[in-house]
């Protein structure tokens, strides 16, 4: 599987799989850096009940965008696998799609405003 296939418009699987890296490298440091500077705003527990979940909300948030992004990719290493092999179509199974069809559910329900 080439790596350097356009998946759409001029973006390479190459560069989904670095924009997922980079994702999680900033995001790394920017959780640690929120934590050291709110680490010294706690005094006591009622400072870390307000602070704690909104430094979990912050993470769950970036982890929630990220696994969009390699569910993606995920979809495209096995259309690019199945092509590879001469399968014709996207060559996944009726419970692959009916998998992938509910995850799409999930996304757009997750997604939408409350």
């Amino acid at each position: 599987m080439s790596l350097e296939k356009i998946i759409f418009k001029e973006k390479r699987y190459s560069e989904l799989l670095e924009e997922i890296y980079d994702n999680q490298k900033r995001k790394e440091k920017q959780i640690s850096g929120l934590i050291s500077e709110l680490r010294p705003l706690i005094q006591d527990t009622g400072d870390a009940t307000i602070i704690v979940p909104l430094i979990k909300e912050y993470m769950e948030i970036g982890v929630k965008n990220d696994e969009q992004l390699i569910k993606v990719a995920t979809i495209l290493q096995i259309v690019f696998q199945n092509q590879d092999s001469g399968a014709e179509g996207f060559g996944i199974s009726d419970e692959e799609r009916e998998q992938l069809l509910k995850e799409i559910d999930n996304i757009q329900n997750n997604q939408e405003p409350p």
